[in-house]
């Protein structure tokens, strides 16, 4: 498997990918020293990375991660004697492996910021915001694989985004919008970060502010990504046959 994922970087050789793991979390960063000032850097920074930045920088990853084998009609990747089901799973940990590294950075500039700036989040906060970012993010790496690979880079930037949103809009619904992924990360972040989606402050008595529900809601992350990557999984194998 680690050769399969290796192989999978090597691809990413001149091409965006690379460079788009710190030019995201930098422009997220800097926009928001710009438009936002000083004072509200760090929650200003969060809220445009996990609603907006990511989200689509992660979707074009994922997209052109796929693009050389797709262009091929991924003849490469079906000619060797390996399970087509096991090259799947290594473009997924490739990709979620490139997820880890702009969260990672981004949480050193987000930290730096604050002691440039003032601390508005706390480290151990901003810590476990990173970590329930990446775990309720790994669900769309195999969506975005499969969009891109059915429909293209721009439809599949398109759709995750459009997804988005929604999440944004309906996250509080409740009911069966709780077990939506898209809504999952901005309904963890009120309790964590203490903003709503809109770079609002979460009032002092909404019930928002709940850690209850926090392991529910990774768990259901969880599941999504496991059924999302056998599903995704299964349809590759099967492009074998044509």
């Amino acid at each position: 498997m680690l050769n399969h994922i290796r192989a999978e970087r090597l691809k990413w050789r001149r091409t965006f990918i690379p460079s788009l793991v710190w030019i995201a979390p930098v422009f997220t960063m800097l926009l928001c020293a710009i438009l936002m000032g000083g004072r509200y850097f760090q929650t200003g920074a969060y809220n445009w990375w996990y609603t907006m930045l990511l989200p689509g920088a992660l979707t074009l990853t994922c997209s052109l991660a796929l693009h050389k084998d797709a262009k091929m009609k991924y003849r490469g990747l079906l000619a060797l004697p390996v399970d087509p089901k096991i090259l799947w799973a290594g473009k997924i940990i490739a990709c979620a492996q490139w997820l880890s590294a702009a969260l990672l950075l981004f949480l050193i500039g987000i930290t730096a910021g604050g002691m440039l700036f003032g601390q508005t989040i706390p480290l151990l906060n901003s810590l476990a915001g990173s970590a329930l970012i990446f775990i309720t993010f790994l669900w769309q790496i195999p969506l975005c694989l499969f969009l891109a690979a059915r429909l293209g880079l721009f439809a599949a930037v398109l759709l995750n985004m459009f997804g988005t949103v929604v999440g944004v809009v309906t996250f509080d619904t409740g009911g069966l919008w709780d077990y939506i992924p898209y809504t999952i990360t901005f309904r963890l972040m009120c309790p964590v970060l203490s903003i709503l989606p809109n770079g609002l402050p979460v009032p002092a008595d909404s019930p928002l502010r709940s850690t209850d529900m926090i392991l529910a809601d990774v768990l259901v992350s969880l599941v999504w990504f496991g059924l999302l990557f056998l599903l995704t999984a299964l349809w590759f194998h099967k492009q074998e046959a044509k």
